[in-house]
């Protein structure tokens, strides 16, 4: 998985893809988010793009604009999750 993010001061525009996310406490995301959107707000719980392992709790249609590189099925209540990414 490419990291966005490496060699970079800022993202320099919009994402140019929105990819459905399905949760797994075992397997990395196709391309690494550069922010993620929640349909139905719960608690998210992700590895960061730094590799640590956080949780949040967003409402119904949140954007959080954090780097990720897995959605952790574990603890994670929210649906109709989203990745952003620029790949």
């Amino acid at each position: 998985m490419s990291n966005p993010f490496a060699g970079r001061v800022g993202l320099s525009g919009p994402a140019n893809d929105l990819e459905p996310v399905t949760p797994s406490d075992t397997v990395d995301l196709t391309n690494m988010a550069v922010a993620l959107y929640v349909t139905v707000g719960g608690a998210v719980v992700f590895i960061s793009a730094a590799g640590a392992t956080r949780t949040v709790t967003l409402a119904d249609n949140s954007i959080l604009p954090v780097g990720a590189r897995r959605v952790l099925a574990t603890g994670t209540t929210a649906t109709g999750i989203h990745a952003f990414t620029v790949q």
